[in-house]
């Protein structure tokens, strides 16, 4: 098994990016839905995606955006990946593609169908499971989902709940490629700690050795 990859959700400043950046995070995310406390203008996005350093990915982040919309903030702010958090239907995934993180909220009665569907999407470079419809910081019982990993055929996204206390626990439960953080490094909504961060990145590490 490989190391566990990470996202940092939420970014809004080149202080949290820097941060994210320096702990060894493999991706930030940038908020593009209105109503987040998280959000950030696409063009304040674009600045610090321009500051980042090699190799690391941006992901833009849409609930329920329509294509036009996406395009539009597409042009503005180019990211590597598009994370899209809402009910999108498959028509809209294709048309935002490729290199699509689809995210799905953790349901027992759904899961096995979700993952199927989103496996069979080319577009959909990977799944990611959220406790919630995201940013809610909600966690679920990362056991119930581990008999359906065998389902897809996408790569794994582990969000939700997540903080430098549990991450360690839902690795091992769950071993998926990436885990994603937001409300669990912030002080307060919207607001990131750099502390949080380096503490959330040393126990995937810590996790990912044990």
């Amino acid at each position: 098994m490989g190391r566990t990859r990470i996202k940092i959700c939420g970014v809004r400043d080149e202080e949290t990016a820097f941060a994210a950046a320096s702990e060894g995070a493999d991706a930030v995310g940038f908020v593009f839905h209105p109503s987040s406390p998280r959000f950030i203008e696409p063009e304040d996005a674009w600045e610090i995606i321009g500051l980042l350093p090699p190799f690391m990915a941006s992901v833009g982040l849409f609930v329920n955006a329509s294509v036009e919309k996406f395009s539009q903030i597409e042009e503005v702010c180019p990211t590597d990946l598009s994370q899209l958090h809402g009910n999108e239907k498959e028509d809209v995934v294709r048309q935002c593609g490729p290199a699509v993180i689809k995210a799905v909220r953790f349901d027992p009665q759904t899961i096995a169908r979700d993952l199927a569907t989103w496996s069979e999407v080319e577009e959909v470079a990977a799944v990611l499971v959220d406790g919630s419809t995201g940013g809610q910081g909600l966690a679920f019982d990362w056991t119930l989902l581990a008999p359906h990993l065998a389902i897809t055929k996408k790569p794994i996204i582990l969000a939700g709940g997540l903080t430098a206390a549990n991450v360690g626990q839902a690795i091992h439960a769950l071993r998926p490629w990436a885990v994603d953080v937001s409300s669990g490094v912030e002080s307060s909504p919207g607001i990131k700690d750099p502390r949080l961060i380096g503490e959330f990145c040393a126990a995937v590490r810590a996790a990912d050795g044990g």
